[in-house]
């Protein structure tokens, strides 16, 4: 809400919009810009997808649709299940809040009653390795400890899919490892569903068994990861810098 009255008020103002990106693409009033355009992607229960392409792609447009965070202007998404998602540090949580009290609301939303949080709410303050400020503010929270607690409440919560965005970047290497195991086993011991976007290679092969590339909103491929993976870098231009 903040963000959107800043924006409105430099418009207002004829001034530039303090929440826009530099360098960004900036669209003139009548023209039309398609972030996604003709998506048709089916993802099956238990699956390990990583979805990879350039910066502006729609990596990050696609999982805020099916996180229904945004509406599709036409088409329509099919979910079975619970979604619980990390698309930018911070996402569902309340500052105000401790982090204890979070879980809690993160486990409110997924429908889960208060016993049934309580069940792992013990295993998802090990697993974060922040039980020392549990009972802080968020709005204290560095941007690694918003990232370990978030996924552990993501992954420790009942949804049937994790959706994870660049996000698992923020953390250090350790836990961006134990991060990836996690994620691995509920998968394959639980049947979750992963989503998983990442510029990171080496993280898409340990983790996905299959492999979206985007580009320009269109899926350019759609199968095997090695595959996505050299399309991605001839794309890229990452072939043709390392030549040089």
């Amino acid at each position: 809400m903040q963000r959107d009255i800043q924006s409105f008020w430099a418009r207002l103002r004829k001034k530039e919009d303090p929440n826009t990106k530099i360098n960004s693409v900036k669209h003139g009033k009548n023209e039309k810009f398609v972030a996604l355009d003709g998506i048709d992607l089916t993802v099956y229960k238990g699956e390990r997808l990583g979805i990879i392409g350039k910066n502006g792609a729609g990596k990050s447009t696609l999982l805020k649709l099916i996180s229904r965070i945004t509406s599709p202007t036409e088409g329509t998404i099919g979910i079975n299940g619970r979604v619980s998602s990390m698309l930018e540090v911070g996402t569902g949580f309340h500052g105000e809040l401790t982090g204890r009290e979070n879980i809690y609301l993160n486990g409110a939303i997924l429908g889960m009653s208060k016993s049934e949080v309580n069940s792992k709410i013990d295993k998802i303050i090990e697993f974060s390795e922040i039980e020392k400020f549990i009972d802080t503010p968020a709005k204290r929270y560095s941007s690694g400890m918003y990232v370990k607690l978030a996924f552990s409440v993501a992954a420790h919560l009942d949804s049937e899919i994790m959706i994870m965005d660049e996000v698992l970047a923020v953390g250090d290497l350790a836990f961006q490892k134990k991060c990836l195991d996690k994620m691995g086993d509920v998968s394959r011991q639980e049947g979750r569903t992963i989503l998983y976007v990442s510029h990171n290679m080496d993280t898409i092969r340990r983790l996905c068994d299959r492999c979206v590339v985007l580009d320009n909103g269109k899926i350019i491929f759609d199968g095997e990861v090695e595959k996505a993976i050299g399309i991605y870098k001839k794309d890229s231009g990452c072939e043709q810098r390392a030549r040089e």
